[in-house]
């Protein structure tokens, strides 16, 4: 389905009440082609993205074919044990994409995920998309407890649906100096709130949602003004994570090479 037929289909279903109130807040309109800016000045980055239990293939498609937008990129796909057995050091970034964050936490183990905690704090760079963001949160006790924060409810089903987001001031330093709302793709991401655990460093908010979805029982009021990106330090290294679905939303094509290299940046 593109985006005009899913507006379409979300406008129809609204208008003959099938989707209540409370799940979308407007339909979301499609972004003008090339909204950001690719990077200028990457340096040839080495990324491993976790492949195993927890990873959507499609979402590694994805992810992996915007990182490979940046010249001398090498994405390598990373499996459960490699994860914890590897010496991460060779990779300047490495990303968990979408799935589920518990799942993904699971599959790499207590090795897997002090080997993760190493790398960023050592210098690395840490991308998480949706489960990734979740799995980047100090708030559960199956989290890497790289960035604090955890989420505002246990009820993580909100729905999916095409939301918008607004870059903050901080935001447009990593991102660009894009102006105003855009849309993007939102499927059951963490909704999160500042943690507030001492000695961890807080985070900074790239994006806020503008709009909101709340299905299956998910408190409304919780999503509109939330932070929908954020990023903060970790040790020595970096760590950026994103809610919603960049990598495959039309006219954000540049999100993802744009945060993989601040990221990667020394």
């Amino acid at each position: 389905m593109n985006i005009s037929t899913f507006h379409l289909s979300i406008a129809l279903l609204m208008a003959s009440g099938a989707l209540g109130r409370a799940a979308v807040t407007e339909v979301a309109p499609a972004n003008p082609p090339g909204l950001f800016a690719a990077p200028v000045n990457s340096r040839p980055l080495k990324i491993a993205i976790y492949e195993g239990p927890g990873s959507g293939e499609k979402g590694i498609v994805n992810v992996s074919e915007r990182a490979r937008q940046l010249p001398g990129v090498r994405v390598v796909a990373l499996k459960p044990k490699e994860i914890g057995a590897r010496d991460l050091a060779e990779f300047d970034v490495i990303v968990f994409s979408g799935g589920s964050g518990s799942a993904q936490s699971k599959a790499i183990g207590d090795a897997g995920r002090e080997n993760v905690r190493k790398f960023v704090e050592r210098g690395g760079g840490y991308l998480g998309i949706c489960a990734g963001a979740y799995l980047a949160c100090a708030g559960f006790d199956w989290g890497l407890g790289i960035l604090n924060a955890k989420t505002v409810s246990n009820k993580w089903q909100r729905g999916r649906g095409m939301m918008r987001i607004e870059l903050s001031d901080a935001g447009r330093s990593v991102f660009g100096a894009v102006p105003g709302q855009f849309t993007i793709r939102y499927a059951n991401g963490p909704i999160i709130t500042p943690l507030g655990r001492e000695g961890l460093p807080p985070y900074q908010v790239a994006a806020w949602f503008r709009t909101e979805i709340s299905e299956n029982g998910s408190p409304a009021g919780l999503m509109l003004n939330s932070p929908a990106a954020v990023f903060s330090t970790f040790g020595q290294g970096r760590v950026l994570t994103i809610g919603p679905h960049s990598e495959d939303t039309p006219g954000l094509e540049n999100f993802v090479p744009l945060a993989l290299t601040w990221l990667g940046e020394k």
